[in-house]
């Protein structure tokens, strides 16, 4: 029986893992579940489980929570110290489903037991991933992808030799808005970006895979998380979302991963490796499909795609300045504070601000001096958005 945990348990990809591992639950021992806001589902699931701790990362709500569980024995704690005290509970597999920078710590604490991290929380390789490599090759642990473009990638590349890959495309659905017009998109509420094409995924990414920052982010991930080129890197726009990242090698071959638009297929290939099981997802009907569509994005509605390429180039700290701006920025579209299209402004401002600064590029990175970039750059962001609002 493994034991597992799952962090960021009552979102979409936390709620996706649940939903496998409820299909044969004599398999797992559950260790911890983490949520946020929705209590309710977090107990319920905890209790159903039978997970030895749940926790809320609000501190204010665990005399809720604890109401919830009840008499079932599940123990209650909250807040972000809690967080990462589960994820020093000993497990051997752990899913880092927490959206933000917030879902690092807890990633790190699980790497650092040795455990099999499987990573849904894009901001962890995006703003440490140098650190995060590193403890995982430290101490043990083992990461595996759970987006779907990279475990994409991480399938294509089963058996074969990275220094025979030419070059890595992901793909992207183009989000809500891949057929309007710059003029429209400027004017885009967030309620016309919180509506995915494809995808049912939570309304944070879902915005962000209309800018193309979801995408952005695993431009970051793909050059961290493969110890590749960031020239290497290609995005493609493919409105089906059934081919979700391709491995071009240098004899000119292209492999690709097709599948349906289920994050169970990633979820549950990260769950089962090195073996694959039966997944409860679709399977395609090609001749029904009929064609697959593709065609290179255009840097004038994506500017976000431009920028990842220039934080690789920037390098050190960089990661950690993008993702913040990029976060603020979102919070400020999501409060109609700014525009649609201002989001790419800020988080270039941002950039352009804080990469002269000594720290970005030369401080040896840890998860004080990333926390710390974290903070300036949030407060940054917030001083230009109060300029453009």
């Amino acid at each position: 029986m493994r034991k597992v945990s799952i962090f960021g348990a009552t979102g979409s990809i936390g709620q996706n893992t649940i939903d496998l591992i409820k299909r044969d639950p004599s398999a797992y021992d559950v260790v911890a579940l983490s949520g946020g806001q929705n209590i309710q589902q977090l107990a319920e699931d905890a209790v159903v489980l039978g997970a030895d701790v749940a926790v809320t990362a609000d501190e204010t709500r665990l005399s809720e929570l604890r109401a919830a569980l009840g008499d079932s024995g599940v123990e209650a704690a909250a807040g972000a110290r809690a967080i990462v005290e589960a994820a020093c509970r000993p497990a051997d597999w752990v899913m880092s489903a927490i959206v933000g920078a917030a879902g690092l710590p807890p990633g790190l604490a699980a790497l650092q037991q040795g455990a099999t991290l499987a990573l849904a929380n894009k901001e962890s390789l995006v703003t440490a991933g140098q650190l995060i490599m590193e403890t995982a090759q430290n101490h043990g642990g083992r990461i595996l992808p759970v987006d779907s473009e990279h475990s994409a990638v991480f399938q294509a590349l089963v058996g074969e030799d990275m220094d025979a890959v030419e070059r890595i495309v992901i793909t992207a659905s183009g989000g809500a808005f891949r057929d309007w017009t710059l003029e429209d998109m400027a004017r885009a509420t967030p309620e016309q970006a919180s509506s995915h094409p494809n995808w049912n995924m939570g309304q944070r990414i879902t915005v962000d895979s209309a800018s193309m920052f979801n995408k952005a982010l695993e431009i970051i991930e793909t050059k961290e998380f493969f110890n590749c080129s960031h020239e290497q890197i290609e995005v493609l726009v493919h409105p089906e979302s059934l081919v979700h990242a391709l491995v071009g090698f240098k004899d000119g071959a292209l492999m690709a991963h097709v599948g349906p638009p289920d994050m169970r297929h990633a979820i549950g290939y990260a769950l089962h490796w090195p073996e694959r099981q039966h997944l409860p997802v679709a399977r395609l009907d090609l001749a029904n499909i009929g064609a697959l569509h593709f065609r290179a994005p255009d840097p004038q509605r994506y500017p976000a795609l431009r920028l990842a390429h220039e934080v690789l180039e920037l390098g050190g700290h960089a990661g950690a300045v993008f993702n913040a701006a990029k976060e603020r920025a979102l919070d400020a579209f999501l409060d109609h504070r700014i525009g649609f299209l201002q989001m790419a402004d800020v988080v270039e401002e941002v950039l352009s601000q804080l990469s002269p600064s000594h720290c970005l590029k030369n401080a040896e990175m840890s998860l004080d001096t990333v926390t710390e970039t974290d903070h300036v750059a949030r407060r940054t962001a917030d001083t230009v958005i109060e300029q453009l609002a």
